[in-house]
């Protein structure tokens, strides 16, 4: 498995710390997000997934722990709209130039508005995805902000 992917290309480019770790990726598991946690023995409360939407029909890209969920209102009113909705996967490839399963928010074709649960700003260290199915990314919560251009909010239920 390569370790340089286009989000990891964005970040040394950025001058962002991370350190790669890598786990065996399940395509059968029902949420990557915790299966990636389980396979690397850490909490899922530390390893965030990368979710694109549509904010009155506009992309975004939501990032939040593993084991949580977004709430669409709380997300539509993070970015100053009316309504939220989940997008198509196959949109989502087509838009950030990754397959599900291995979406970042480093490195997409096209730089969408991205906001980060405020809750993961509180942890010492957090993992996400690295652009590749398997591969993960570690850092701490404010390189995450600041790479991602500095918005924390609430988005969960």
């Amino acid at each position: 498995m390569s370790k340089t992917t286009p989000a990891t290309l964005a970040l040394t480019k950025a001058g962002i710390s991370f350190a790669t770790a890598t786990y065996d990726y399940d395509p059968d598991a029902d949420r990557v997000g915790l299966q990636a946690a389980e396979a690397m023995g850490v909490s899922p409360s530390i390893v965030l997934k990368t979710l694109m939407a549509e904010v009155d029909g506009k992309p975004v890209c939501v990032v939040v722990p593993s084991d949580e969920e977004v709430n669409m209102k709380k997300l539509a009113a993070a970015f100053g709209g009316k309504s939220a909705h989940m997008m198509k996967p196959a949109d989502a490839e087509r838009l950030t130039g990754y397959k599900v399963g291995g979406i970042s928010p480093f490195g997409q074709k096209k730089l969408v508005p991205t906001v980060v649960e405020e809750l993961a700003t509180l942890e010492d260290e957090v993992f996400l995805n690295g652009g590749q199915r398997g591969l993960q990314l570690r850092m701490t919560p404010d390189d995450l902000v600041r790479a991602l251009g500095g918005r924390a909010a609430d988005l969960i239920r």
